[in-house]
């Protein structure tokens, strides 16, 4: 949750030509906690030194004079030097950051879990690494320490960031292996793995809460200890930084509903890595359901799915079931227009609102349909002191379809995935030879 006011901030954006967008930056500029108190924007090739004309810094300055905005934000990214010579031009005291440096900030406000601080930390370090390197660099050839505002120069800064980054991964690797672990478990009790995926403020929170029923796991909650019974669904950018799973509600099946941080537009690689074990949960799911506003113009929405498939297709072995969320905001004329112009990225997708809860029956009958295919069994087991352990054993993780009780034998048929009947089986032989 977005805390106090963290101050007050002026946007900047450059673009090589057209007409600069400034939408998604003030969004993320206000999840931060600061007032947007206005904007300089400019079209023209990047100065090297200012990023924007010379000009167009004077304006700037003044802009943040004016408004007594502390911050400045571009929505381009600065180069250590450009941030030092921006700082020079603008009142005293001004801070200047980017629109990566402002995501980290975003980020550290909302890790609440071990992983999302560790993450977090993992992404610091690597923004801080080229420039450690850079000061070094600098050093050997005795340039000046301070050269180009990069800071006094620590020789062992650089080893102790490699240092750090090598023991965030090993501490990140044993809370994967622990999550992998946890979701073979959850296969193995009958749950079949769903997760959403999509960009920030495409509703992906909101459909959640649309789909889940109230948490009632019993017997099997041992499994799941990362469970939230609620899921936050609130009209701003990175609600979600960790994960939040929900038991979903279709009658046929337990399913567990896994909602992610969402992607965002032009991040850069290191950015990207340092949150990848985050979408573990999608590479891992069983289903992904590509969550995409179908508010937004076509040509914004094909960029998000390229992009989105993009990030997938390297580590994702799911099925993809495209959701146009947010329909209740467009005429059936563009919803069907869009469906068409789309098609290539987006086969078939299924249209709902999840705030209006429309499509959501066809939605779960879809998921039903594209989860993995459960197999049909008909175990005999012989009437001892452990059959009913083993018939309530089946009853908690697997579809049952009858029970026959005899004087000899107990006959249980059933749906269930095939580990699931692999290990029935083991259990029904277990009990013949006892």
């Amino acid at each position: 949750m977005t805390g106090a006011t963290t101050g007050t901030a002026v946007v900047a954006k450059r673009v090589d030509d057209g007409e600069p967008d400034t939408d998604e930056i003030r969004e993320l500029v206000r999840a931060a906690g600061y007032e947007v108190a206005g904007e300089v924007t400019q079209s023209r090739t990047a100065d090297p030194a200012l990023q924007l004309g010379e000009g167009k810094v004077a304006e700037l300055a003044t802009l943040v004079a004016d408004t007594g905005a502390d911050t400045v934000v571009f929505d381009n990214r600065l180069g250590p030097y450009q941030r030092f010579n921006l700082g020079g031009h603008l009142p005293d005291g001004t801070e200047v950051m980017d629109r990566f440096t402002l995501i980290l900030e975003i980020f550290g406000q909302r890790a609440n879990t071990r992983k999302a601080q560790l993450q977090v930390e993992l992404a610091e370090l690597r923004y801080e690494l080229p420039r450690a390197e850079a000061k070094a660099s600098l050093a050997k050839r005795d340039e000046r320490p301070g050269f180009m505002g990069l800071g006094e120069y620590d020789e062992s800064r650089e080893k102790d960031i490699k240092a750090q980054i090598s023991r965030i991964r090993d501490e990140l690797e044993s809370i994967e292996t622990t999550e992998r672990q946890r979701r073979e478990q959850r296969r193995e009790s009958g749950f079949d793995l769903v997760a959403l995926a999509g960009y920030t403020s495409a509703g992906k929170s909101t459909l959640m809460r649309a789909l889940a029923e109230d948490l009632e796991l019993d017997e099997n909650e041992e499994l799941h200890p990362d469970l939230d019974t609620t899921a936050e669904s609130r009209d701003e950018l990175f609600t979600t930084l960790g994960t939040t799973t929900r038991r979903m509600d279709i009658d046929s099946r337990d399913v567990l509903l896994t909602d992610t941080v969402g992607f965002i537009s032009d991040l850069p690689h290191w950015l990207v890595e340092s949150f990848k074990s985050t979408l573990d949960s999608v590479y891992q799911a069983d289903l992904v359901l590509l969550v995409v506003d179908a508010s937004e113009p076509v040509e914004e929405i094909r960029e998000k799915l390229a992009t989105s498939h993009d990030t997938l297709y390297e580590r994702n072995e799911a099925p993809i079931l495209t959701v146009f969320n947010k329909v209740d905001k467009v005429e059936e004329a563009e919803l069907a227009e869009k469906r068409e112009a789309l098609s290539a990225l987006a086969p078939n997708p299924i249209a709902v609102s999840a705030v209006e809860e429309v499509g959501l029956d066809e939605l779960r009958d879809r998921i039903d349909y594209a989860l993995p295919r459960r197999e049909h069994e008909r175990l005999v087991l012989p009437m001892t002191e452990e059959t009913m352990s083993v018939v309530s054993w089946v009853h908690d993780n697997a579809s049952v379809e009858d029970v026959t009780y005899g004087e000899e034998e107990v006959v249980v048929e059933f749906e269930a995935r095939p580990k699931v009947i692999e290990q029935s089986r083991a259990k029904a032989s277990d009990l013949a030879s006892a």
